[in-house]
């Protein structure tokens, strides 16, 4: 049954791998800017509701049936299914999810090979002295240089698929272990930094001190589905990593965990970010150009300016490499389930994965017209549909099979709750997170239209 050879080396390293697989884009890039779109404090409080009543319930979900199988994600369905006594073809949300993260990792390699670009830049003092027009028209010049950011991509994502290539152990661990604490250390630099600025109070008012007016269906939604994006739910990535979890962990303790460390990155890059915003007298709802026109054009006129934009664009090429890296491993491990040496299953994942990512990067010059769906490039299509609605769909499923299909001895044995804890979670699964899990699905699939 059990064809997982490796396990964490640490209750410590498997946390750190959860965080480095949670934290991201969504945290440091697409949180500010949805927060900014939608009320600041009223999406916060909402964002942090719906992680507790949405995000964590099927998050420890999915770690519960990868420990359960202790295989990789289509081998421990298949194997719990059929303990369960349920269909077989329970396996395929295995081979969904790795098709989820394959689509999600394609088009997360592209825009993280913008903060390389926007990095080297920084350094460069690039940025410096230049007017509000000549940054944003710089970056619409990068975007439109099709070799730039296909040479991007694929420097992202070779450095990436190397750490997978050494495995759990040597590879993803070693790496976890060093940069996830560098990256909470100059997460905090940076919000101190924005501390000091004239900006910090009023960025503290717009994130802490909601209005209620501003909560409308939309705030609501957007908050259900960035609770679901950030935490890397539904995908199977947390299911694989459950496989190596280490026998004496609490599940529980490990997924609260985890929840508040992610949420504690995104306080802090909103800090960070909003600070020099409102020191500027820039306005917060910029968008998804928050990060790469609004944050260039701040910091040209602060000193040491370059300085301190460099950090904040190697802090989200750290936390792209590493979320990248863990959402890679999914991918691998079904391939290895399967067989496949570790080296062939990662070369044919990085080939795959680069392929559909060059499509993505040309969909801002050479392929800009050729829109296959609803109107949208590729680009479009891979940043839209695989976080709106193949997540909460694999999530949903994830939700269905833990709740109501696993047999609850098993339940309670993976979740190591007793008894008490294993009957409220799967209360507040059953009655409260798959409900709101399908309204995400809902909300997602209309917006497609």
């Amino acid at each position: 049954m059990n064809d997982t050879l490796e396990r964490w080396g640490s209750k410590r390293a498997f946390i750190l791998a959860m965080t480095g697989a949670a934290v991201g884009l969504g945290n440091i890039w697409r949180f500010p800017y949805i927060a900014g779109e939608n009320g600041g404090a009223a999406f916060l409080l909402l964002y942090i509701a719906f992680v507790l009543l949405l995000g964590i319930p099927v998050m420890m979900a999915e770690i519960l049936i990868g420990r359960g199988g202790r295989q990789s994600p289509v081998r421990s369905l298949a194997t719990l299914a059929r303990a369960s006594q349920a269909s077989p073809r329970w396996r395929y949300l295995g081979l969904f999810g790795a098709l989820t993260v394959f689509c999600i990792l394609s088009f997360y390699s592209v825009v993280s090979g913008w903060s390389i670009e926007f990095l080297v830049a920084s350094i460069n003092g690039t940025f410096e002295g230049q007017s509000p027009q000549a940054i944003g028209a710089g970056f619409e010049a990068f975007l439109a240089n099709p070799w730039l950011l296909v040479f991007n991509h694929s420097l992202f994502l070779f450095i990436t698929m190397t750490v997978v290539a050494a495995g759990v152990a040597k590879g993803l661990e070693r790496l976890n272990n060093f940069l996830m604490p560098l990256l909470y250390l100059l997460l905090l630099v940076l919000a101190g930094y924005g501390a000091s600025t004239d900006g910090f109070g009023p960025a503290l008012g717009w994130l802490f001190l909601p209005s209620f007016e501003a909560i409308t269906p939309t705030v609501v939604f957007h908050a259900m589905g960035h609770a679901f994006f950030t935490l890397a739910v539904g995908a199977c990535a947390l299911m694989a990593y459950g496989a190596y979890m280490p026998e004496e962990q609490s599940l529980t303790r490990a997924a609260f965990a985890v929840a508040l460390l992610d949420i504690c990155v995104a306080l802090l890059a909103g800090i960070a970010i909003f600070s020099v915003v409102f020191a500027q007298g820039l306005d917060p709802t910029q968008g998804p150009g928050l990060m790469f026109v609004t944050l260039p054009i701040a910091f040209a006129e602060l000193p040491f300016g370059s300085l301190w934009l460099s950090g904040f664009f190697l802090l989200l090429l750290l936390a792209t490499w590493t979320s990248a890296i863990n959402l890679a491993e999914p991918m691998v491990a079904t391939l290895t389930g399967m067989g496949w040496r570790r080296s062939i299953s990662t070369a044919a994942v990085a080939v795959s994965v680069w392929l559909l990512g060059v499509l993505a990067a040309l969909s801002f010059s050479t392929l800009g017209e050729f829109r296959p769906l609803w109107g949208r490039n590729v680009f479009e299509l891979l940043s839209s549909i695989p976080p709106d609605v193949f997540l909460p769909l694999g999530g949903l499923l994830i939700a269905i099979f833990a709740a109501w299909v696993l047999p609850e001895s098993q339940a309670v044995e993976s979740l190591g709750a007793g008894s008490r804890g294993y009957r409220l979670w799967r209360a507040t699964l059953r009655y409260i997170s798959i409900p709101l899990t399908l309204v995400v699905l809902v909300g997602g699939v209309l917006a497609l239209g």
